[in-house]
């Protein structure tokens, strides 16, 4: 008569776990090249995004009614270099807390009355702590009609992140660029109507030094391809081990 053989109990339960360490393992490294992927993806995008802000950069500057025709298509004038003129109302500069090089101040935005009566803000630039109040700037608040070059800057629709301070109106001090609450704090007519974007003044000296314009960032750190390859290479490591563990396990049965 012939015995049937059945597996012990420890028997099945190593190899319950043997196959959840390998179900654990695959879902790990599906997950590692999908990370892996989105980087590469993520890569192309920047890249592209890169490129056409150096593209709008070099391109020559445009008059504003031009510029207000691209943004009616598609609400993005960000970094395309504009041409504007009309006459600074000082009164209504508001003060946008930076740091330039390493020093804490102001960027100074102040809105252009123009020839059809209504205003941009114009970010004119940096100007130290202790610089706030124009009145120790005086040279640097031109008086009459004024040309100023530089790039057109959307405006933000919202507060940036929750850590970033409220805006203080009342004290003239504003973290992020909230340009209806600027506009109304402006002292300017009710009525008053604004561009809906706003200008970062080129490096034009000011007379006096300040403010001192051309402040405008342009940052964009691409290390999408050193993540890729972190995840890519995470996932290679753990089918190496996982190759190593398979012929140990071979060569001992």
């Amino acid at each position: 008569m012939t015995g049937t053989t059945q597996a012990s109990p420890a028997t099945t339960s190593g190899s319950a776990r043997t196959w959840l360490l390998l179900l654990l393992c695959a879902v790990v490294f599906a997950v590692l090249l999908a990370l892996g992927t989105w980087q590469v993806q993520r890569l192309h995008w920047k890249e592209a995004l890169i490129a056409r802000i150096e593209e709008r950069i070099a391109a020559q500057p445009i008059e504003l009614e031009a510029m207000e025709r691209i943004y009616s298509e598609n609400g993005d004038v960000e970094y395309r270099p504009l041409r504007v003129g009309g006459v600074f109302v000082h009164e209504g500069e508001r003060h946008y807390f930076a740091t330039w090089k390493g020093q804490s101040g102001f960027f100074i935005h102040t809105p252009l009355k123009l020839a059809d009566g209504r205003y941009i803000f114009v970010n004119r630039g940096f100007v130290p702590y202790d610089r706030k109040d124009a009145q120790t700037r005086g040279e640097g608040q031109v008086v009459g009609g004024v040309r100023i070059a530089g790039l057109a800057r959307n405006a933000p629709e919202r507060k940036p992140s929750f850590i970033v301070p409220d805006n203080d109106a009342d004290k003239n001090v504003f973290y992020w660029k909230d340009m209806g609450v600027m506009a109304a704090s402006a002292g300017l007519p009710e009525s008053s109507a604004f561009v809906p974007f706003y200008l970062d003044a080129g490096n034009a000296p000011n007379p006096g030094g300040l403010p001192v314009g051309g402040v405008t960032l342009i940052d964009l750190p691409n290390s999408h391809l050193q993540y890729a390859i972190t995840w890519y290479g995470l996932a290679a490591a753990l089918a190496g081990v996982l190759l190593v563990w398979w012929r140990r396990n071979r060569a001992r049965s």
